[in-house]
């Protein structure tokens, strides 16, 4: 791992940050001397980590609504400092066939995992840029760079954010801020309940989530896949012929890993918040 002592001092703000990769990211962040401010819809949740953790601010946050950021970016700002790096990780994966898709999930899953990345950066962009310096990490997904069945709007989604980030990077080149993308695979976190991994692909663990995010501030690159073995296969089969690429896909079983072979029972508490039931 990169030299992580630039990191003491920092001011870190994480969205969706009361559990799963956000949360384990303001962990690892706070171990390693950053001052750690994370936002959440969920505020029972938020209080539960923020107390245990000892964040110097958790706050709400709807990262679909610009008063709700704006508000609490000031904040952060007030009592905390500047910001340093912005992380846009909240986001929902709610799965299923498209054409069972009901209208407003597929708004909310725009809303959140591509409207709220946006919004959030160029809020930050907004603080950032006066001083020349600061760094917004949007948290992608592999399936920005691949097509899963029974994640197509959240495939689309991440699509989105991986654009979006590497289009800011180019339009933001020489201003000293920089921007990269984290592309996980399926990760062991509630988003990931009663999905099984496919073949020859572990899901990663919150923590390998964090770290790369870790690397990704001591040394900014513009992205970073997690795992490398997952990322690697993605990449492979983006170069590969689409018959081929499509037939390696569906014998490592991920035209069913979202669809047939989906635990229903485990995933029911995950899919009812992410649908806001």
């Amino acid at each position: 791992m990169s030299n992580t002592a630039n990191i003491r001092g920092k001011v870190v703000v994480i969205t969706g940050g009361a559990r799963g990769i956000g949360l384990a990211t303001a962990t690892a962040l706070r171990a390693l001397g950053a001052k750690i401010a994370i936002g959440d819809i969920d505020e029972t949740t938020l209080k539960e980590s923020g107390a245990t953790h000892d964040f110097e601010l958790s706050a709400k946050l709807d990262v679909t609504d610009p008063a709700s950021f704006e508000s609490f970016l000031d904040e952060v700002e007030r009592t905390v400092g500047r910001i340093d790096v912005l992380i846009n990780n909240a986001g929902i994966m709610p799965t299923g066939r498209v054409v069972d898709e009901p209208d407003q999930i597929t708004r909310r899953i725009l809303d959140i995992n591509v409207y709220g990345v946006i919004l959030g950066s160029k809020l930050g962009l907004a603080r950032m840029l006066p001083r020349k310096s600061g760094h917004i990490i949007n948290i992608a997904s592999l399936a920005g760079e691949t097509h899963i069945p029974g994640l197509a709007t959240y495939n689309a989604s991440k699509h989105a954010v991986l654009g979006f980030t590497d289009t800011l990077r180019a339009e933001y080149r020489g201003s000293g801020v920089a921007f990269s993308s984290v592309l996980p695979t399926l990760t062991n976190t509630e988003l990931g309940s009663g999905v099984s991994a496919p073949k020859l692909l572990r899901p990663a663990e919150p923590e390998e989530i964090a770290s790369a995010v870790v690397g990704l501030i001591s040394a900014p690159k513009s992205k970073v896949r997690v795992t490398a073995m997952a990322g690697f296969l993605a990449q492979l089969v983006n170069l590969l012929p689409e018959s081929v690429a499509d037939g390696l896909a569906r014998a490592l079983g991920s035209g069913d890993a979202f669809l047939g072979d989906v635990d229903a029972e485990k995933r029911k508490a995950y899919e009812d918040r992410a649908r806001g039931l």
